[in-house]
């Protein structure tokens, strides 16, 4: 008699979650800490160098890269968990007797369905406390080459704006209000296309429609000298807003913050299409996981007497990887504006949930 219930019984459901979960991070256990020893070894010189760093600096570096790791590898760690546990399971004919006893296959994909939605929730909000604030932190500590960054809320490093002419480049801009600032702005002075002069300050803050340049250091390249001012006016009408809208990263902004960027961007009549991409890909990718049980089913089903096992999780491994350059693929064309934003976000997650579910129907039958 076939089980008219969605999920199998709860002792069923609970085995095959449990082989699920530990697969998976145990899959990504080893993923991050063999990425993170060989991240660490490339970046490691870099931060000893900076006189005064030492073991610290390695850990807090290893502590901002892990969240990043862990965010990125997630989905493939579920695609390669499933296929671990589903090729264990036929090859001891579990399946065999589930499907004995009546279990059709999206009966047993049905837990492990609902197992990946919770780990989808949890990375979501994995991404929204923790990545994006690791993502910002390191990404200015090094565009700064490791050396120390005093803490500023919302950093952005390597800013670049359009003055009239002249092209303005800021190291490190943070702070909200009065206490809004840049650090290490350079301002490339230019008159019909010929550099004139480049002035470079410490640092510079916002006084009423100007900036106050502390720190001064000016090139003049028709007399070839250069002059030290301890301040100095500059870039009358550019307005802070300008160099926060100058960068906006859709990994280094939470959603909320992002969808606050994007309208303060199509009110200022910026390209919004990146950003946009990438609002959206804050939800399509966590959901990602849920692709991957459907995906890695093929290596479920077939008798494992035939020899193909290995080949079915080939497949599964093979539609895993496809998915994956698919949405890179999906968002770079979102970026430049080739997708609509929404396409390129969530058009590689319905073409596959598509393609996994016609594996998964041929594969019943």
């Amino acid at each position: 008699m076939i089980n008219l219930h969605f999920f199998p019984s709860r002792r069923i459901a609970i085995y095959t979650v449990k082989l699920f979960v530990t697969r998976s991070l145990a899959v990504l256990f080893a993923l991050v800490l063999v990425l993170m020893t060989l991240d660490l070894l490339g970046e490691s010189g870099k931060i000893l160098a900076v006189p005064g760093n030492g073991e610290a600096e390695l850990w807090k570096y290893v502590s901002l890269r892990i969240p990043l790791l862990v965010s990125r590898f997630l989905p493939f760690a579920v695609l390669l968990g499933t296929l671990i546990a589903f090729t264990g399971l036929n090859q001891h004919s579990e399946v065999v007797a589930m499907k004995a006893a009546g279990i059709s296959a999206h009966q047993m994909l049905a837990p492990l369905i609902l197992a990946s939605l919770v780990i989808a929730g949890g990375l979501f909000v994995f991404n929204e406390r923790v990545v994006v604030n690791a993502n910002r932190q390191v990404t200015v500590w090094g565009d700064n080459d490791y050396r120390p960054v005093p803490p500023s809320t919302g950093a952005l490093s390597k800013v670049w704006i359009l003055d009239g002419n002249n092209l303005v480049e800021a190291d490190r801009v943070g702070g909200h209000g009065a206490n809004f600032h840049a650090v290490g702005i350079t301002i490339y002075e230019r008159q019909n296309g010929v550099l004139q002069r480049v002035v470079r300050a410490a640092r510079a803050v916002p006084v009423d429609g100007a900036w106050k340049l502390t720190g001064v250091r000016v090139y003049d390249s028709s007399m070839n000298v250069v002059r030290r001012l301890p301040e100095t006016t500059a870039l009358q009408g550019v307005q802070p807003e300008q160099l926060t809208l100058a960068k906006v990263d859709p990994d280094q902004l939470d959603f909320w913050t992002l969808k606050e960027r994007i309208g303060q961007l199509e009110r200022a009549g910026r390209p919004i299409a990146e950003a946009s991409a990438g609002l959206w890909h804050k939800v399509s990718g966590p959901l990602s996981t849920i692709l991957m049980p459907l995906l890695a089913a093929t290596a479920a089903f077939g008798l494992a007497r035939s020899g193909q096992v290995l080949l079915r999780a080939t497949i599964g491994m093979a539609l895993g990887f496809a998915y994956f350059v698919a949405d890179n693929f999906s968002l770079a064309m979102g970026n430049v504006g080739a997708y609509p934003p929404i396409m390129a976000a969530w058009a590689p997650f319905v073409l596959f949930l598509l393609i996994g579910e016609t594996v998964l129907i041929r594969s019943e039958e």
